[in-house]
């Protein structure tokens, strides 16, 4: 990579500072990139134009100012920024990443509509917390265009452990990212089973989970949110119920697009339903656990 391509891709653009968003920006900022920043709300990019970042005034600014990495918490979201004339309004060598968690439809329609606008585009789901991005220790789902995930591997290098290529086509990202949270979600279920049934015949939670995470189950899913749940410790939320929730909803409209019945789709959903409606839509998803021990 020569000189002015280095320089170019220390350039950075970040749309939606959310708890990823911020993550991102400031793992991107003390690696020594130059970050734009925009969002909806003006707090967040207060906060980050402190540590360094250059604030934007419009989603189009952000295209000027270097590769948009988008951070936006659902479909609506990233519809109403990324809208036709936010397209229209950018140069012929922009450049978009979307790295949320969003519907496949909602995914081929935004390629669909960057082919249009004639501007690059990019599906990047990350697996990982806030806490994750800001050590650079994502895993990042990369599908689009080979030779523009390669030209973004310098950035992509900075936030992630593994750039992992999941498809040609850029939806295709969205359709791992949603069959993984599905995955992560059984888990969920399937400990606070385990663990409501070990705890009423008198087994101590945590001697529970020091077991599975040690022996059957070791790694982040059950290690993390088996932790949280022999805790009852909830808060602050690392990923909130209410997008567990939403989540269910993406794999069933994915499973529904392919004629597919996924069994167990209708007790996830009353699970996560059950936990909402007993106040703790804002809390951690490993709070679904409480469901089965208020039961």
């Amino acid at each position: 990579m020569d000189s002015e391509e280095e320089l170019r891709m220390a350039q950075v653009s970040v749309a939606g500072l959310g708890n990823m968003g911020r993550g991102m920006v400031r793992r991107l900022l003390a690696e020594g990139h130059r970050v734009t920043v925009w969002n909806r709300s003006p707090a967040a990019v207060d906060e980050l134009v402190a540590l360094g970042a250059e604030r934007a005034d419009s989603v189009v600014d952000l295209f000027a100012a270097g590769p948009v990495l988008s951070s936006l918490a659902d479909d609506a979201a990233v519809a109403a920024v990324f809208d036709d004339s936010v397209l229209a309004g950018v140069g012929p060598d922009a450049v978009h990443v979307s790295t949320s968690t969003i519907s496949v439809e909602t995914g081929r329609a935004l390629a669909e509509r960057h082919l249009a606008a004639g501007v690059g585009y990019l599906a990047v789901p990350v697996l990982g917390r806030p806490s994750v991005a800001e050590t650079g220790q994502l895993n990042l789902l990369a599908a689009g265009d080979s030779g523009l995930i390669d030209s973004l591997e310098p950035v992509f290098s900075v936030l992630g452990r593994r750039t992992w290529r999941v498809g040609e086509q850029s939806w295709q990202a969205n359709a791992v990212k949603i069959t993984v949270n599905l995955l992560i979600i059984h888990a969920l279920e399937a400990m606070a089973e385990g663990f409501t049934l070990a705890e009423r015949h008198g087994v101590d939670a945590h001697d529970l989970h020091e077991l599975i995470a040690g022996t059957v189950f070791p790694g982040a899913v059950y290690q993390g949110y088996g932790r949280l749940m022999a805790d009852r410790a909830y808060l602050p939320a690392g990923f909130r119920t209410t997008l567990g929730r939403k989540d269910l909803a993406l794999a069933a409209a994915a499973a529904d697009a392919v004629g597919l019945d996924l069994p167990t789709m209708s007790a996830l959903r009353q699970t996560f339903q059950t936990a909402i409606d007993l106040g703790m839509a804002d809390h951690d998803w490993a709070s679904v656990a409480e469901v089965l021990r208020k039961a």
